[in-house]
């Protein structure tokens, strides 16, 4: 595609989603002039794009949408549900028509109809038209859209009125802005026909025109405007693409200045003044364009030689995704330059690896920080979903958020979508109560549900409570001893039992809706969340609400980690997850009697022996490392050899054939060339809990 189509889409895009929020924020602020000019404003940019980038069913479809939110600007129609339901409708099908090749066939007919109809109601009813032509130029111009278009054609229009057209109540004015929008027009006004001021007669017409249209409607457009008022009128109409072209805005100005011209000094047939002149026009045309580029380009060099730059530019996500691998490469280099250097013994060798190593450490934060986004784009997109699920299920509801300047890593964005969305489905559908019911349990009629971000270290917290119902703990240990996932005499803790919703195929809903009820949407949170190496809490209270805490990396890309070492292999433990290292003696393990708890300044703290757990022959050194995790706000664990210290780390995937392998989330390669694997400490610490709880 052309860039600058691509260009055009990815701004149309932007654009869309601004007009989306705008709309709900008018719908609780109809009053609001800013808000209605910022929708107005939206529209026209949106159509005049479109047309001169070739999407001409989005420019006509936009059209009469763009007409109602200027009467709706000028206080002739007021701002409803209605409006604000069809725009939002009108706006869906916008982007559908942008996500089609060109915008060519991608729409639905009858949808587009229905919508364009509804608007052109409302502009009948702000009594603007009479019904039988708003109705006769709705269905011409629904036809116009939906079938495709010609190509642009030159006509010459002489348009003179009877003097008696004034009777009637027809003004020629508004007949000559329907041409114009049929396209680009010059519009001559012929005056020798009006009589002395002696002899004038207010209620009769002396005027008469000539119309130059560059149109892609063709002919039979023409006609149609002035189809109801052909007994009041001359109208005579012809093609006259062989003595003119006209490509931009400085051929038009030419042509209208000519004809002036040429008029003034007695040549009255338009026609011909422009047969006769065509030539120059053309030639004077050129030396106009040839005039502005050079300014284009003097103003351009200008520009550069101030340094007064734009602040900030349009980059391409495969370019900064390139970047990032390409930073990932280069600390790998560095850290196996260190290595290099620190065995050398060469002083001056490892002053030149301490620079590149801050150098690589200052390249590495910058271009991350490139890619972090505020997650506040991702949290305005639920508006519109609350907004519609709240209607679907009789209930109401708004949706509050908080922190949504908080940066995200673009990729952590992405994949964060769809678990919000089934979030705040369940939320609506299982925690807010009908309106009815949440009265007569004293609370406001209307449901909120709350998004809020925050920066916690090196993770980001996202917050989603509703005040709702709360969960039913009985309830869902009763379908979890249905299915197996606890044994009857289990012994739970409230977290433990809020977590078995996210276990495949769970559902405590009575019936399956298109809401919920067949088990997949948490399930979805869970397996999306820990690909983000995240983690998961809910917290809840009957009668009062619920809040599902997600817990996420900044970024994908590069951690800061630490290195152990289990006898010859080098592991990788996320630093953002580590409190502290201690020492496990075998007095200590003695101490314990078999279990495998530790004693850190008097608290009780388990641990995982990684030996045990991958299976690694061998005898383990008098003196163990345990590194403290901290997980959903509990403290364990992780016995190793060998703590080596702080090691940047470049995530790299594993292959397919590792892919299900429990407790590792990745690898990375180390300065010498040796792989060490990234520990999935949420997954090995979750994998102990589960076994413990069911056979237990």
């Amino acid at each position: 595609m052309d860039a600058h189509k691509q260009a055009f889409i990815e701004e149309a895009t932007e654009l869309l989603s601004e007009l989306e929020l705008t709309l709900l924020s008018v719908e609780n602020n109809p009053e609001d002039e800013d808000l209605i000019a910022k929708i107005f404003r939206a529209l026209h940019t949106i159509k005049g794009s479109a047309a001169m980038f070739g999407f001409d069913e989005i420019t006509m479809f936009t059209h009469d949408i763009e007409t109602a939110y200027d009467y709706i600007r000028n206080g002739t129609l007021k701002i409803s549900k209605e409006i604000i339901d069809l725009t939002l409708a009108a706006r869906d099908m916008i982007s559908i028509m942008l996500s089609g090749q060109d915008g060519q066939n991608s729409m639905d007919e009858a949808k587009t109809r229905e919508i364009l109809l509804a608007f052109k109601n409302l502009t009948i009813k702000a009594g603007h038209e009479t019904e039988k032509i708003a109705e006769e130029k709705s269905e011409q111009h629904v036809k116009e859209i939906i079938m495709p278009v010609e190509a642009d054609k030159i006509f010459l229009i002489s348009f003179k009125t009877f003097p008696e057209m004034f009777v009637t109540g027809t003004n020629p004015l508004l007949l000559l802005n329907e041409i114009r929008e049929l396209g680009k027009a010059v519009i001559i006004v012929r005056q020798d026909s009006i009589p002395d001021i002696e002899e004038i007669d207010p209620e009769k017409c002396y005027m008469s025109w000539d119309i130059v249209l560059k149109t892609n409607k063709g002919l039979d457009a023409i006609k149609d405007i002035f189809i109801f008022v052909d007994d009041q009128c001359e109208i005579k109409t012809e093609n006259i693409d062989d003595i003119v072209n006209l490509n931009d805005e400085d051929d038009f100005i030419n042509l209208k200045k000519l004809i002036q011209a040429n008029m003034q000094a007695g040549n009255q047939d338009v026609k011909q003044i422009i047969k006769t002149n065509h030539k120059g026009l053309m030639l004077e045309a050129e030396a106009a364009h040839a005039k502005a580029e050079k300014k284009k380009v003097k103003t351009a060099a200008e520009a550069h030689n101030e340094g007064d730059s734009a602040t900030s530019i349009r980059v391409s996500a495969d370019k900064l995704d390139e970047l990032v691998n390409l930073v990932g490469e280069l600390v790998i280099t560095q850290a196996r330059l260190s290595q290099i250097a620190l065995s050398s013994n060469e002083p001056s060798m490892v002053s030149l690896s301490e620079e590149v190593e801050r150098i690589t450490w200052s390249l590495r934060d910058s271009a991350l920080n490139i890619r972090m986004l505020p997650i506040g784009s991702t949290f305005s997109k639920f508006k519109r979903l609350v907004r519609d699920l709240s209607r679907d299920l009789k209930k109401e509801v708004e949706l509050t958020t908080d922190g949504a300047e908080t940066e995200l890593d673009k990729t952590v964005i992405e994949k964060l979508n769809d678990p919000l969305v089934h979030i705040i489905r369940n939320s609506i559908d299982h925690g807010i109560e009908l309106p009815e019911e949440r009265m007569h349990n004293g609370k406001p009629r209307v449901g909120c549900v709350h998004l809020s971000a925050s920066q916690s270290g090196g993770s980001v917290l996202i917050k989603i409570r509703d005040d709702g119902a709360g969960m039913d703990k009985e309830a869902i240990k009763a379908k979890a001893l249905r299915m197996g996932l606890i044994s009857e005499n289990a012994e739970l803790s409230d977290s433990e039992i809020y977590e078995l919703i996210f276990a495949p195929g769970f559902s405590t809903a009575e019936k399956i809706t298109n809401v919920s009820g067949r088990g997949v949407g948490m399930d979805v949170v869970i397996k999306a969340i820990d690909s983000l190496r995240g983690t998961v809490e809910v917290e809840s209270k009957r009668g009062e609400g619920s809040t599902i805490i997600l817990k996420l990396p900044l970024t994908l890309a590069i951690i800061d980690g630490l290195l152990v070492q289990l006898e010859k292999e080098f592991y990788v433990v996320p630093l953002s997850s580590v409190e502290e290292c201690i020492e496990l003696t075998r007095n200590d393990i003695e101490k314990a009697h078999g279990r495998h708890v530790v004693n850190i300044r008097g608290e009780i703290i388990p641990y995982i022996n990684l030996r045990e757990r991958f299976v690694v022959e061998g005898a383990a050194p008098e003196i163990e490392q345990v590194v403290i995790v901290g997980i959903k706000g509990n403290r364990f664990g992780i016995v190793v050899d060998k703590v080596i210290g702080q090691h940047q780390t470049v995530l790299k995937a594993l292959g397919k054939m590792y892919k299900n392998v429990e407790g590792i989330s990745g690898a990375t390669i180390l300065g010498d060339g040796t792989v060490a694997l990234i520990l999935d400490v949420m997954k090995i610490v979750e994998k102990e809990e589960i076994e413990e709880r069911v056979y237990n």
